[in-house]
């Protein structure tokens, strides 16, 4: 349970939404989905991209089943093998060839490594890695979001330069065998020389966030639940 006083403490599990115009897409559904699209009072949604199939990444798509009801739409789902193959045995009732009424409508859309199209969106997937677990990073326009990572391969990293804009994951401050720590984090965001970057997936290991802010360089600084950001797509 966090104790502090500041909301910016009190974290949920890892997840943006990316608005354009008309277009609405989630990046991973975690435990708190439901919570997060009330709290943020989302009505639609055009998309859903995951990163990755752990559970802290996926557990709330049972969820859309509140968009196909208001919007008469098919949950647009778009991941990769590994995670399409883990989404049908976590949620294995929604796509029985047995319909059952009120189960979640989803279309599993594949995706790799080349980039893809949501309505005016052009997604660019970036290769990570999560120990040795595969993980998808996304670009969109000059805006980067990295979540689950402690290695990025040079030819991936070359992906990412020129963004304006970088999410990265930064867990703790001592070292993790599969998450970058803050000091880790801050060195590649350096390297790549990223004018404006927040760090994510933070635990309480980290510390409080006005103290880490405070020790942290211009341009750096911890995200946080409900944070805004305008970026260029």
């Amino acid at each position: 349970m966090c104790t502090s006083p500041d909301p910016r403490d009190q974290r949920l599990r890892s997840s943006i939404l990316l608005e354009h115009g008309d277009t609405a897409v989630v990046f991973d559904t975690g435990p708190d989905f439901r919570y997060q699209m009330l709290r943020e009072g989302v009505m639609k949604l055009s998309g859903i991209v995951y990163t990755h199939e752990h559970k802290d990444h996926i557990a709330g798509l049972d969820e859309v089943r509140a968009f196909n009801f208001a919007n008469n739409w098919r949950a647009q789902v778009y991941c990769t093998e590994q995670v399409d193959q883990a989404l049908r045995r976590e949620f294995a009732y929604a796509f029985s060839e047995v319909y059952y009424p009120g189960i979640p409508e989803i279309d599993l859309n594949r995706i790799n490594l080349e980039p893809f199209q949501i309505d005016a969106l052009t997604i660019i997937p970036i290769q990570v890695f999560h120990l040795n677990m595969p993980v998808l990073g996304f670009r969109i326009g000059d805006f980067t979001y990295i979540t689950d990572a402690n290695r990025i391969e040079d030819s991936e990293l070359e992906k990412i330069k020129g963004s304006r804009v970088l999410i990265l994951n930064a867990l703790r401050h001592t070292p993790h065998p599969s998450h970058y720590t803050l000091n880790e984090a801050l060195a590649l965001a350096d390297r790549l020389e990223i004018p404006e970057v927040y760090f994510t997936h933070i635990s309480h290991q980290l510390g409080k966030h006005e103290e880490v802010c405070a020790g942290l360089p211009a341009g750096r600084t911890l995200a946080y639940d409900g944070l805004k950001i305008n970026i260029q797509v």
